[in-house]
C-alpha cells in the first residue's frame, strides 16, 4: 500500500481521532514496524551475516541521506539520538579560552546544556538572545546577532531550526553567512524540522535530528551532517571500537589487533560502536515514505491544515504564535490557552475527545503530519469548542 497525503491507512493501530503530535513523537507506521521485524528476524535466521547485512543497508541510508541533504557521504553520521550527537560536537570542537557561543532563549535544553558544560571547561561563555523580532519581518533577531559577532570572540552559534514551543522557524541561511563572515561556525539541532520542513544541510556547518518525531521512524538514531571544513577541525572524544580505521580488520585478518589506528575524518565516527540493526532499518523504511511523498508536498499539505485550524481556533479564545513571516513557519501551530485556562486542562479535555495534542513550555502545539486529512479539522474545532465551552 502506497502512502497518500491526509490517508492514515498505514496507521491501522493508530488510536486517536486525530492524532496532532508529531512533534513529540510519531506513531510507527506498518511500513517501518515491518523493516523493524524483517531486520530482526536476519539475526534470528542468520546470526552474524544478519549483522553483516545490516551494516551494508546503513551505508546505502548513508548515501541516501547525503544525497538527500546535499552534502558528501563522509559527511554523514548517525549517532544514537539527538543530545548525544549535540555532545559528540560539543566534546569535538577544539575550544580556546575565551570563546563564546550563542544560543537562543526558549531552545530545548538538549541545544543549550552541551554548550553551557563546554564553556565552563573551556572558560568561554554562553550568550544568550532573546528569540523576539525572528519571523516578524522587523529584523531586530538578526541585528542582535550581528551586535555580539561584531564584538568577536563568537566561536559557535547554536540554534533549533525550528523552536519546540512556539514553531518559530529560524533562519538558518542569513545566520550562517554571519557565523562565517566572522569566522564562526553555525549548529543546527534539526529535529522539529527534518522531515516536515524542506531543509539541506549545505551551508551548515553541523547538523543533527532524531528520528522518531518529523523523520517518523523508532527512538535511538538520529541524522548528523557535518560539512568538510567543519569535520576537519574535530578532536573526536566520544570514538569507539569501530571509529578508527580498518577498525574491524582484525575480525577477518590475524595480526591486525591495533589500538593506534586514527580516527576516520568521515563523521561516521559517531557511531563508534555496536547499534540496533531494527533502528537502521526503521528509519530508512520511514525515510523511504517520505521521499516518495516528497517533503515540499508534505510541508504544503501540513500549512494547508494549519491554515484551515487556525482561525477557528482563535475564535474560542485560543492565541495564535504563528509566525506572521510565512518562510518562518514551520510543521507546529502553536497556542497560548484562553485567558483563565491552563494549557495542561485544554490538552487533557481535547484527549478526551481523541485529538491528542502537545503542551511545551504552556503552549497548545498542534503538529500534524502528512497522514493527517483536511476532514479532521471539524472535529478538532469542535473538540475546543467542546472543551472551552465546558470551561
Amino acid at each position: 500500500m502506497d502512502a497518500v497525503l491526509g490517508d492514515r491507512s498505514l496507521f491501522p493501530a493508530l488510536a486517536a481521532r486525530s492524532y496532532l503530535n508529531h512533534a513529540a513523537v510519531s506513531p510507527l507506521s506498518v511500513p517501518v514496524q515491518r523493516a523493524a521485524v524483517d531486520a530482526m528476524a536476519s539475526v534470528a535466521e542468520q546470526g552474524v551475516r544478519g549483522v553483516i547485512d545490516g551494516l551494508e543497508a546503513r551505508e546505502t541510508l548513508r548515501d541516501e541521506v547525503a544525497s538527500w541533504l546535499e552534502v558528501g557521504r563522509d559527511d554523514i553520521g548517525f549517532p544514537p539520538g539527538t543530545t548525544r550527537g549535540i555532545l559528540d560536537v560539543a566534546l569535538a570542537i577544539p575550544w580556546r579560552r575565551g570563546d563564546k557561543v550563542i544560543v537562543f532563549e526558549g531552545e530545548f535544553p538538549s541545544n543549550v546544556i552541551p554548550w553551557m558544560q563546554a564553556m565552563e571547561r573551556a572558560g568561554g561563555e554562553v550568550v544568550r538572545l532573546p528569540l523576539e523580532g525572528f519571523g516578524d519581518g522587523s529584523g531586530l533577531g538578526l541585528q542582535r546577532v550581528d551586535d555580539v559577532l561584531a564584538r568577536g570572540g563568537v566561536r559557535l552559534i547554536a540554534v533549533s531550526a525550528v523552536q519546540f514551543a512556539s514553531g518559530l522557524r529560524m533562519p538558518l541561511a542569513a545566520l550562517a553567512e554571519r557565523a562565517h563572515a566572522h569566522d564562526a561556525e553555525l549548529f543546527v539541532d534539526a529535529i522539529q524540522a527534518l522531515g516536515v520542513v524542506p531543509l539541506s544541510a549545505k551551508g551548515v556547518d553541523y547538523l543533527v535530528a532524531g528520528s522518531h518525531k518529523w523523520l517518523m521512524g523508532t527512538d535511538g538514531v538520529a541524522i548528523a551532517a557535518a560539512s568538510p571544513a567543519a569535520r576537519s577541525r574535530l578532536a573526536p572524544q566520544t570514538a569507539g571500537w569501530i571509529a578508527h580505521e580498518d577498525g574491524m580488520r582484525f575480525l577477518t585478518e590475524a595480526g591486525q589487533l591495533r589500538y593506534d589506528r586514527p580516527i576516520r575524518s568521515s563523521l561516521d565516527w559517531m557511531e563508534g560502536g555496536t547499534q540496533s540493526m531494527p533502528t537502521f532499518a526503521s528509519l530508512h523504511a520511514a525515510l523511504r515514505v517520505l521521499w516518495g511523498l516528497s517533503i515540499p508536498e508534505i510541508y504544503a499539505h501540513v500549512q494547508q491544515l494549519h491554515d484551515a485550524l487556525e482561525g477557528p481556533l482563535q475564535a474560542f479564545g485560543l492565541v495564535s504564535v504563528r509566525a506572521s513571516d510565512r518562510e518562518a513557519r514551520s510543521g507546529s501551530l502553536c497556542f497560548r490557552p484562553p485567558a483563565g485556562m491552563a494549557v495542561g486542562e485544554l490538552s487533557r479535555g481535547l484527549a478526551e475527545h481523541g485529538v491528542m495534542v502537545g503542551t511545551p513550555d504552556g503552549h497548545l502545539r498542534l503538529s500534524p503530519h502528512w497522514p493527517n486529512a483536511l476532514a479532521e479539522v471539524d472535529a478538532v474545532v469542535q473538540a475546543v469548542s467542546e472543551v472551552v465551552g465546558a470551561r
